[in-house]
């Protein structure tokens, strides 16, 4: 029983990751996905992340309801969440505040910790860059961060994943 976060920015190796070590666990995997194909590119993403997933896979598309989604899965699997920073942006768009968000957060970070088989999060870190202008980019940003240190203080292992290496993160000293 493990929890793994996976973050790091935008095309950093960061799913290609996830795939890998569910591949090396040698159990049936879960594919969770958060997004949505709401343009061609997304739609084209979306099929680029499939085709690098093994044939056999379970896909469970959960855009909004991921904490129901994954406490429905079995136990004794690999799950993949693919990924938290389309989940937030996707809670923020219909309309979720933030204790909603992290309240969910928790209970996914809950489940993860529990769960009987090995659970791999991916999820974007988006606090690096300049503050954002607009107050929804901000309040996005902000959420994530934290919906981000819920579950990676749940987590086993926390890595930041940058050109496709990663740093594993230590937690924090009290």
């Amino acid at each position: 029983m493990t929890l793994t976060l996976l973050t790091g920015g935008a095309r950093s190796g960061k799913s290609a990751l996830a795939v890998h070590r569910a591949r090396r666990t040698g159990t049936p995997v879960v594919f969770v996905a958060t997004g949505q194909a709401r343009d061609a590119e997304m739609a084209d993403r979306i099929s680029r992340h499939r085709a690098e997933r093994p044939e056999g896979w379970t896909t469970v598309e959960a855009p909004l309801e991921l904490v129901a989604a994954v406490t429905a899965l079995p136990p004794d699997r690999t799950v993949v969440v693919d990924c938290l920073s389309l989940w937030v942006s996707n809670l923020l768009e219909r309309g979720d505040d933030e204790q909603v968000v992290t309240t969910q957060a928790g209970e996914l970070a809950r489940w993860g910790a529990a769960y009987p088989g090995t659970v791999v999060v991916v999820t974007n870190e988006v606090g690096l860059g300049l503050v954002p202008m607009h107050p929804v980019s901000r309040d996005y940003r902000d959420r994530l961060g934290r919906v981000n240190a819920l579950v990676a203080a749940s987590a086993d292992l926390a890595q930041l994943v940058v050109a496709g290496r990663t740093l594993t993160l230590d937690p924090v000293e009290d």
